[in-house]
């Protein structure tokens, strides 16, 4: 009977998400294929792997959410209960045959798979398809630790990619080249002139999607301001997990 395998990515560069997705496409000729997990897939995913050098990586590792999950680690310095670790240079081939000792028994898809050259092996360019956008958040905090603190909150929430600014000019200058779902921002941004700054990323363009405001203590009037921003809600500062949680609940 056929079974489709929904794997977790978490980190990794554009190049090896690239690698990755060409190896799921190869699969699906197979009783037994894999697919990358999203939040809209059909199923919970049944194994994650995890890119070393990703801070996000490391989040998930330690989540009690994982505890049931086989997890897969490509670097070094692999977490207790890692099921299989893989060093860098990366073969992606390598990982898909260890966990076809899981799903399939005997492994009977062979890879030889060139990222340098397009040889008789490899699939076309033209014919690659394109992985699904990543999901990429920004969080605009002069605080490192709280910066630290929502970057992990972000990652149990799926939001795996996160960036951070500590001042509005770096803010704006990630957005120049990338496209951001959700926005952290702190009202006191240096540089940022605090409404002025929220509208901007709320309404302007490129226009994010979702925004959080951050304040210590915000009161009605700041509340009704917020909403006529459209930003999603407040966030009192310091963070409070439960408030967090509801929040990127509702956005996610």
């Amino acid at each position: 009977m056929p079974q489709q395998v929904f794997i977790k990515v978490v980190g990794f560069t554009d190049v090896e998400r690239h690698a990755l997705n060409t190896l799921f496409r190869l699969s699906e000729d197979r009783p037994t294929s894999y697919s990358l997990w999203t939040t809209e897939s059909a199923a919970a995913p049944q194994l994650v792997l995890l890119d070393g050098q990703s801070y996000e990586a490391r989040v998930e590792a330690e989540s009690p959410y994982n505890a049931s999950i086989k997890q897969v680690w490509v670097g070094d310095e692999a977490p207790d209960g890692t099921w299989r670790s893989f060093p860098r240079p990366l073969a992606w081939p390598d990982v898909v045959e260890a966990i076809d000792e899981i799903y399939v028994g005997n492994p009977d898809l062979s890879f030889d798979l060139d990222l340098g050259d397009n040889g008789p092996d490899t699939v076309p360019p033209d014919q690659v398809p394109e992985p699904p956008p990543v999901r990429r958040a920004l969080i605009a905090c002069p605080d490192l630790g709280e910066r630290l603190y929502l970057r992990a909150k972000l990652a149990l929430h799926h939001l795996t990619v996160a960036d951070e600014a500590e001042n509005a000019a770096q803010a704006l200058e990630l957005m120049r080249d990338r496209q951001y779902v959700l926005a952290l921002v702190d009202l006191g941004l240096p540089g940022g002139e605090g409404w002025a700054f929220v509208n901007r990323l709320a309404n302007g363009s490129p226009r994010i999607p979702h925004v959080i405001a951050m304040k210590q203590g915000p009161n009605i009037a700041e509340r009704l301001r917020g909403w006529f921003a459209n930003v999603d809600g407040f966030l009192p500062k310091p963070p409070d997990p439960e408030k967090l949680h509801e929040l990127l609940a509702r956005v996610n």
